[in-house]
This record gives structure tokens, C-alpha cells and sequence, in this order.
């Protein structure tokens, strides 16, 4: 099983950036996908969850209204869309993958998750 994350690179101030997480071996059909990211000197932290079966997304307070999640499920993708960026954005994003639907409670959690993508590192700067 593996996840590829990509999509990041550099970017101004306000503006835009998709990321993918696709995967391989696994079918995202069956599982929750979830985005973190680690700025340096960071814990790793939650950012938005795609939940198997639809319904409400859970994110962070800090990306609210700029940042949403979809699924193409016969691509076997996960999009992560970044509008108005800002320069805290900057860290490295990573997907992770978990079969079924957790509970809500859980899904900011890193523990909870099976497989984790490699990484695509957004900077935000001028």
C-alpha cells in the first residue's frame, strides 16, 4: 500500500495551491482520508478529513473557509484545495488513510491512521 502526496510547491501570499493524495494498493472507496501537515519545529498537525460515506468534513479552526476536501474515487484520489494561503500554511502536508468511518472524535488524531503519504511541501511566501 502506498499513498503519493503531491502537488505542493511555492506560492504567494493569497493565493492557491490543490493537492493530491493518491493511492495505490488500497481502495480510497473503503477509507477515510485525512491532511496533516509539520512546519518545521512542529508536531504534526490536523488539517481537514474527507469521512467514508460523505456527510460534514471536520477541519481546523485555522484553515476554516479557505481549505476543502473532495474525493474522486475512480481516480482513487484525494484533493486538498487551498485558497487564500498564508504564509503560517507553509509546512510540509501529508495524507494518511484509514479504513471505515471513525468517529468524529478521533479523526484529528494521528494515531487512528493506517497509511501515511510521503509528503509535499507548500511554502508560502513573497
Amino acid at each position: 500500500v502506498q499513498l503519493q502526496a503531491s502537488g505542493g510547491g511555492l506560492v504567494q501570499p493569497g493565493g492557491s495551491l490543490r493537492l493530491a493524495c493518491t493511492g495505490s494498493g488500497l481502495s480510497f472507496s473503503g477509507y477515510t482520508v485525512a491532511w496533516f501537515r509539520q512546519a518545521p519545529g512542529k508536531e504534526r498537525e490536523f488539517v481537514i478529513v474527507n469521512r467514508l460515506g460523505g456527510g460534514s468534513n471536520s477541519y481546523a479552526q485555522s484553515v476554516k473557509g479557505r481549505f476543502s476536501v473532495s474525493r474522486d474515487n475512480a481516480k482513487n484520489t484525494v484533493y486538498l484545495q487551498m485558497n487564500s494561503l498564508k504564509p503560517e500554511d507553509t509546512a510540509v502536508y501529508y495524507c494518511a488513510a484509514v479504513p471505515g468511518r471513525p468517529i468524529t472524535s478521533s479523526v484529528s488524531s494521528t494515531q487512528i491512521y493506517d497509511y501515511w503519504g510521503q509528503g509535499t511541501q507548500v511554502t508560502v511566501s513573497s
